[in-house]
């Protein structure tokens, strides 16, 4: 019988302790960073971005990105993050993200593409669902072991800080200007397609309008994707193939949550544009055309 070696009885109590099983696709990921330094680098990271950049002025826009985002965010698996939304004036970029600790930014750029409450939802969906598998941690996991010879956060951070604050940028989508977002893996990317499909059906979004964003999406380019094998997103044939795929699921979950709206109480943020704290009201349920009732859906998180 082979011995089993000292440092595995050493290592593996800690390797347990990084595994966690992401909500929805219920995959195994690693991740060695704790959800407090998470937290703390997504809320430094969306600092900066709203520090240089210029809030749009547009307030009924606004408004809207703070009324999807917070309805995703109510159906999540973490509708306890310290949930905050800005519309960033920049017509000429179209992204969205959203930071640890749901700190989300849509560009004004997008908008055109979205065209309407549900295709906000569409995306702001599949950037929640980034932050709620904890992608950004996963990969800055990933650079630390790799970049930083794997040392601990802490170490890292007090020996090589301007390499680590980049290296959770990078991590967390964030280019060297943060209006350059960068894209996470391809695994990734299809995880938070399918988590995002699930999350905006939750709340009463239909999820069929995926298909149609991600078509518009991929006009808006111009056709100019790389081919998949090299770009870390699928591509728009992958991508629309596994919607179709998944969409069963979301469209049974949409028709049941259409069908049995119930009055939902309303949820506390902020709000950037305004610079101070806001109650949010249930906004209507519908395809986002400011249709139905001023309900939500209550989901049982059991």
């Amino acid at each position: 019988m082979k011995r089993i070696p000292v440092a595995f009885w050493i290592l593996a109590p800690f390797v347990m302790a990084a595994c966690a099983t992401v909500p929805v696709s219920g995959r195994r990921s690693f991740n060695i960073i704790s959800e407090d330094q998470e937290l703390a680098l997504g809320t430094n990271a969306y600092r900066e971005v709203i520090g240089t950049s210029k809030a749009s002025p547009d307030t009924a826009a606004a408004a809207m990105v703070r009324r999807v985002g917070e309805r995703i965010a109510r159906v999540s698996d973490r509708p306890d993050y310290p949930w905050e939304y800005v519309l960033i004036d920049d017509p000429k970029n179209q992204n969205a993200f959203c930071l640890p600790g749901g700190k989300v930014a849509v560009y004004t750029g997008l908008l055109p593409i979205t065209k309407t409450e549900t295709g906000l939802a569409v995306v702001l969906g599949h950037e929640i669902a980034h932050a709620i598998a904890k992608h950004g941690a996963e990969r800055m996991t990933q650079g630390i072991l790799l970049q930083l010879g794997g040392q601990t956060l802490e170490a890292a951070m007090s020996k090589k800080p301007a390499e680590t604050r980049q290296l959770a940028l990078q991590a967390f989508g964030l280019g060297a200007t943060f209006g350059a977002i960068m894209p996470f893996g391809r695994s990734q990317e299809s995880e938070a397609d399918r988590m995002g499909l699930i999350y905006m059906a939750k709340a009463g979004y239909d999820p069929r309008e995926a298909l149609a964003f991600w078509t518009r999406m991929e006009s808006a380019s111009g056709g100019k994707s790389p081919p998949q094998f090299l770009s870390t997103h699928p591509s728009h044939e992958t991508r629309i193939r596994d919607l179709q795929k998944w969409m069963p699921e979301a469209e049974n979950i949409y028709s049941t949550i259409v069908t049995t709206q119930v009055p939902h109480p309303p949820l506390r943020g902020t709000f950037p544009q305004e610079g101070k704290e806001y109650k949010e009201f249930p906004s209507p349920l519908g395809r986002g055309q400011g249709e139905g009732p001023e309900q939500l859906p209550t989901i049982d998180k059991k």
